[in-house]
């Protein structure tokens, strides 16, 4: 993925007496939910490891925090369920990350990534004034200046993400009683509950697949590609998952798409027609299928003039309509 905002995090260091391994805490005084990716030099080497969930207004230590190191550098970005382009914190060090969670080893100074699915993310280091135990506090605006606040934006945030264009307060009300949330709920259950809505309803940058269906799928794309065509496929995509198919802001019109469950009974398809196999592919152009060794398969178009992210949800009959104020129509 190759965010189209980036914003360099304000890393606010504030150390206290510790034990004699590194005790590292991450601190997200924004309005969005961050995922952390921590990173320590190794040698030659630069090892990162992500990602650590961080609600707004919280405080987390990251997963699998080394015992010592020389140096620490820290990236984040945004969540999916945050609407818009994803925004990163992160600074002049470039090293490797995944979408999904990972343990990476780049040499540092390293220009590409050796893994296909891994790509480069922009890194802040951060100065531990030689303390064992530290904190690292990312900042959004000077109007969030303390976790509290941050807290209510990022609630606000996620409601509006959600299509709730009325009062926070009444918003939330309405949001609690659809979901049925306890009175008394914690900060951590309502974040939960508030970015899995959201992930479903959200088109940040990019294409994303979710499966919003009882079983599994897969997807294939097709997209138009300069004066050619293109078609990719397969994601394999659990229930209640998203799948990122296009990591950049869309530019096309139409993107296509088909979707199967297992044993290849069709659940999204449609009169455009694309070139696929059985295994794993990305083929150029779409005509004379079968003189390739290929496959036609019809594909449904899905407009996306005018936006840069979209998010196609995929039920149990095909395509879902987009939501409206937090629900989704059947």
């Amino acid at each position: 993925m190759t965010p189209t905002l980036r914003f360099l995090a304000a890393l606010l260091f504030c150390a206290g007496a510790g034990p004699a391994t590194a005790s590292i805490t991450v601190c997200n005084q924004t309005s969005y939910v961050l995922y952390a990716a921590l990173g320590y030099q190794a040698g030659s080497q630069a090892v990162t490891q992500g990602w650590t969930r961080i609600a707004p207004g919280d405080c987390v230590a990251p997963k699998a925090q080394p015992a010592s190191a020389v140096a620490y550098f820290l990236a984040a970005r945004s969540s999916q369920a945050n609407s818009g382009p994803s925004h990163v914190w992160g600074g002049p060090l470039r090293y490797c990350v995944k979408d999904t969670d990972f343990t990476l080893r780049t040499a540092l100074g390293a220009q590409a990534c050796a893994a296909d699915d891994a790509f480069l993310l922009p890194f802040a280091p951060v100065d531990t004034h030689g303390k064992q135990s530290w904190t690292t506090t990312l900042t959004e605006s000077l109007r969030i200046d303390s976790l509290d606040k941050a807290r209510v934006g990022g609630v606000a945030r996620l409601l509006n993400d959600l299509g709730y264009k009325i009062g926070a307060a009444d918003a939330l009300k309405r949001f609690s009683a659809r979901m049925k949330l306890p009175d008394k709920v914690s900060v951590d259950d309502l974040f939960d509950a508030l970015e899995t809505e959201a992930l479903k309803v959200a088109a940040p940058a990019g294409y994303s697949i979710c499966n919003d269906s009882s079983g599994d799928i897969w997807a294939a794309l097709g997209l138009k590609q300069g004066d050619g065509w293109l078609s990719q496929g397969w994601w394999h995509i659990a229930p209640a998952a998203c799948a990122k198919a296009i990591t950049a802001p869309l530019a096309a019109d139409k993107i296509y798409l088909l979707a199967e469950r297992s044993g290849r009974s069709l659940l999204v398809t449609g009169s455009d027609k694309f070139c696929i196999t059985d295994i794993e592919f990305e083929t150029h152009g779409r005509d004379k299928c079968a003189n390739r060794g290929l496959v036609e398969a019809g594909f449904a178009a899905t407009s996306t003039r005018g936006v840069t992210g979209y998010a196609a949800h995929i039920g149990n009959k095909g395509l879902l309509p987009m939501a409206v104020d937090g629900v989704r129509s059947k």
